[in-house]
């Protein structure tokens, strides 16, 4: 899976098996989820043309899921827990900071999952959204414009999606954690010129952390003039063994990849290219550093 942001309008792009409740809704295979951030402020007359002008315009295939928010896209929340990556847009489209609050989001599972899977995971978003809002003592129940998207690739290896599963635990807490986060930048409590990228930690206790290029810890970890765009590498774990190693977990029976050496994404060209060309493809980066397959 690859995302970035064109025409205010979150991209995700894959081979997804994915359920949603937006535009066009239900079951399909996808190779585009959308999520449109354009910071309208009334309802979009016709959904469906905005979101086929945005995959005509950007040259994608006809079949796609989506979503529309009227939040502005540098105020969406990125959360990256293990295998799960939740795309968060939340706030009050009307009656200012009090009024009901639309929820959005995208949720992307690095392991497969059945179809019963996916269903059940949008419930469980459902009541984790639910569950937020009440603590945050804001309005809950639900408005129009809220929805949901789980998408999955890889082979199946999760039946449920239940509150108490692997899937839902770390859903759960993305949502708890994600909702107040993006309600601030929202309301302006918080100011971002970028979605907002957050990682789970486990390093000195469990806890979310909030990565930013401008701020970055690993910086400097490689050279003078890297480039952290891409410090949470998206080919991750490539495992290409030029570029890194498989090496035994601390914490798990089983490999993990090491590519702490690996510097080809912090050279500035290979930085710009990438953010200009977001699905070139691994081999395609080597070859324009001079590298061998």
């Amino acid at each position: 899976m690859r995302y970035y942001i064109r025409d205010l309008t979150l991209i995700l792009r894959g081979t997804f098996r994915a359920a949603g409740t937006g535009v066009p809704g239900g079951l399909a295979t996808v190779p585009t989820l959308l999520l449109h951030a354009g910071g309208e402020r009334g309802a979009v007359p016709d959904p469906t043309r905005k979101l086929e002008g945005i995959i005509h315009r950007q040259g994608l295939p006809p079949e796609y899921l989506g979503l529309m928010s009227g939040v502005r896209a540098e105020c969406l929340c990125i959360m990256q827990y293990d295998f799960l990556d939740v795309f968060l847009s939340a706030g009050a489209l009307h009656g200012g900071p009090g009024g009901p609050v639309s929820v959005n989001m995208i949720v992307y599972s690095r392991e497969g999952m059945t179809d019963a899977a996916l269903l059940e995971t949008i419930m469980t978003g459902t009541a984790a959204r639910e569950g937020t809002l009440h603590s945050l003592g804001r309005p809950t129940g639900g408005t129009p414009s809220d929805g949901i998207v789980v998408a999955c690739e890889g082979e199946v290896e999760h039946g449920c999606g239940g509150t108490m599963t692997e899937i839902g635990v770390r859903l759960s807490e993305a949502v708890r954690f994600g909702v107040p986060e993006a309600l601030a930048r929202h309301e302006g409590r918080i100011t971002r010129n970028r979605p907002s990228f957050f990682i789970y930690s486990r390093f000195q206790g469990d806890h979310w952390v909030e990565w930013q290029p401008e701020e970055c810890p690993y910086y400097p970890c490689h050279f003078p003039g890297q480039r952290c765009e891409f410090c949470y590498c998206p080919f991750y774990p490539c495992g290409d063994e030029s570029l890194g190693q498989w090496v035994k977990s601390g914490s798990k029976n089983d490999l993990v990849w090491n590519c702490s050496t690996c510097t080809l994404l912090h050279e500035p060209e290979i930085a710009d290219y990438l953010l200009a060309n977001p699905e070139a493809p691994l081999a395609e980066l080597k070859r324009k550093k001079g590298m061998r397959k």
